[in-house]
């Protein structure tokens, strides 16, 4: 596929002032453009469908929905579109989700603002791209093929559903089973099912077990 002559990007962080820099770097590039922003998990999913962009710049911590489930949910669209994780964590554990998840590129918030675009660069080449300080053993096991381990970096990650997810992202951020029901548009049994669930995949004894995980795996921020 050739480069697009006029690629869009989605960006999508809950910081108004994070988006801000990044429309400003990334529209000095002749012909890109910031086709939509987004400020929680929600409108990114929503965005990523309507706009379909070239590439989406993604944060892992955001309201309502965490990155890595967004990234999970635009994968499944099976567009053309790349996705590039901006955050601030670089746990050896995230980055290996987060690749799991479809994402194909990787810049620290600290870094300098050329990674932002040579990162963007290659992924419009549908090529990956890792910033500086991506661990030689992150980048073996995204690069290889088949390589054990991949998806099961965060705990729980391969018995965990998406919607498991999810519901662990909302009882972490103290949301009652009724208030999660209503949400997703279930019922409140079926909440508590889906609760003792991940309680018995995670071998988790209470929320506060729950809580840890949703922390530890960047779900929610501590």
């Amino acid at each position: 596929m050739p480069l697009p002559s006029a690629p869009t990007i989605l960006l999508a962080d809950d910081h108004s002032i994070v988006r801000a820099g990044l429309r400003e770097a990334l529209e000095s590039q002749p012909g890109w453009t910031i086709c939509g922003e987004a400020s929680n998990g929600r409108d990114a999913i929503r965005l990523a469908r309507e706009l379909v962009p070239d590439v989406m710049i993604l944060d892992i911590s955001m309201p309502d929905l965490s990155g890595v489930i967004v990234a999970r949910d635009v994968r499944k669209l099976k567009t053309h579109t790349e996705l590039l994780i901006f955050t601030m964590h670089d746990s050896e554990q995230l980055l290996r989700e987060v690749f799991s998840a479809g994402a194909r590129g990787f810049v620290l918030k600290s870094a300098p603002t050329d990674h932002i675009i040579a990162a963007v660069v290659s992924l419009l080449n549908h090529k990956p791209y890792f910033c500086p300080g991506i661990t030689d053993a992150v980048l073996r096991g995204y690069l290889s093929p088949g390589v054990h381990g991949l998806g099961d970096v965060i705990e729980g990650a391969e018995t965990l559903t998406t919607r498991e997810l999810l519901i662990v992202q909302l009882l972490a951020e103290s949301r009652s089973n009724k208030v999660i029901a209503s949400m997703l548009d279930i019922s409140v049994k079926t909440v508590e099912s889906h609760r003792g669930n991940i309680m018995r995949k995670l071998g988790a004894h209470s929320l506060a077990d729950i809580v840890r995980y949703a922390i530890r795996n960047k779900l929610i921020e501590a």
